[in-house]
């Protein structure tokens, strides 16, 4: 048994398509149609239903993927910490991130490059905590930062980075009316541009509606925050936002910074990686750059928060 057959096979199980799976590890069709045929001869059972086109994998053929996944992940770690010890540590990390943690991975990844600097890393932003799961499993995301629940715990290794905290972006038109914090009835009540209702971000904003008893009827709805900031600079709209996001981008011109009272469960947003042991070292790494990054500041409390540019003051939150 050769890595590259098991590197064609998982190829084939991602793609489905034997041309993609081809192009992709850089060989021809017949070679690697070839390859996995010579592995199915070895373990003695069928790998692949096969027809004129891929018709999928057989229950055999998903097994050895999922053991492929894990032995070239294995296969690589090693490489990562042989290398280690001959010039320090280097490669690519692979991390996800749902939308609300996206501005927080930079923090992370430069507390990693302060101590090792040769290390990169693959950002893939704006995934659902879903994706992000099927990710670790199949080995395709080395980390991710994602909301944290019984399940995760129980599955991932986790570190706790912090409790997100929701802000009210509103315009300073629509703010008069508005103390130095709103409740979240009164923010159902304006106009709103908010996540899409599939993802989880916004599942947790509903929950905080919903126990203020109202459910809000958003005006705009889109898979990103970026674009939240940006309906609400236009004026039409006011937005939910986490407070991260505010940290590292600013206020809007323009547009008043209202923090939410707070739901009566906090959520925790946190770095996950494969309970795997011994970990590979980069993702080791990872964890250790996470335990020396300071996210206190992203749950509020006496920090200045930058308005945008074309604006004058600051907001406290």
């Amino acid at each position: 048994m050769l890595f590259r057959q098991l590197e064609y096979l998982v190829a084939l199980a991602r793609e489905r398509h034997f041309a993609r799976a081809a192009e992709h590890c850089g060989v021809s069709q017949p070679s690697l149609s070839e390859a996995i045929r010579k592995l199915e001869d070895e373990l003695a059972v069928p790998l692949i239903r096969r027809g004129r086109r891929f018709d999928g994998l057989t229950p055999e053929g998903d097994r050895v993927v999922a053991w492929a996944g894990q032995i070239l992940a294995d296969r690589d770690a090693l490489l990562t910490e042989v290398e280690a010890m001959r010039t320090g540590l280097t490669g690519r990390l692979r991390i996800g991130t749902v939308p609300s943690a996206a501005v927080t991975a930079p923090r992370l990844i430069e507390a990693l490059g302060v101590v090792h600097p040769l290390l990169t890393a693959d950002v893939a932003s704006d995934l659902t905590s879903v994706t992000i799961v099927d990710r670790l499993r199949d080995f395709s995301l080395d980390a991710a930062l994602t909301y944290l629940d019984a399940e995760m715990r129980a599955e991932f290794r986790v570190r706790t980075l912090y409790r997100e905290r929701y802000i009210l972006l509103v315009g300073a038109d629509r703010a008069a009316s508005l103390g130095p914090s709103a409740t979240w009835a009164e923010a159902a009540a304006l106009p709103l541009c908010l996540l899409t209702p599939t993802m989880r971000g916004r599942r947790m904003m509903d929950a905080c509606f919903a126990e203020s008893g109202t459910a809000p009827v958003a005006e705009v709805e889109t898979d990103s925050f970026a674009t939240v900031l940006a309906h609400v600079a236009s004026g039409r709209t006011a937005g939910v936002v986490p407070l991260a996001w505010l940290h590292a981008l600013g206020v809007p011109a323009g547009v008043r910074a209202v923090p939410l009272t707070a739901p009566s469960t906090p959520v925790e947003i946190g770095l996950v990686v494969r309970a795997r042991d011994p970990l590979p070292p980069a993702v080791d790494a990872l964890l250790s750059a996470a335990d020396r990054t300071d996210f206190q500041d992203l749950e509020g409390g006496p920090r200045t928060l930058a308005t945008g540019s074309g604006t004058r003051g600051h907001h406290r939150l």
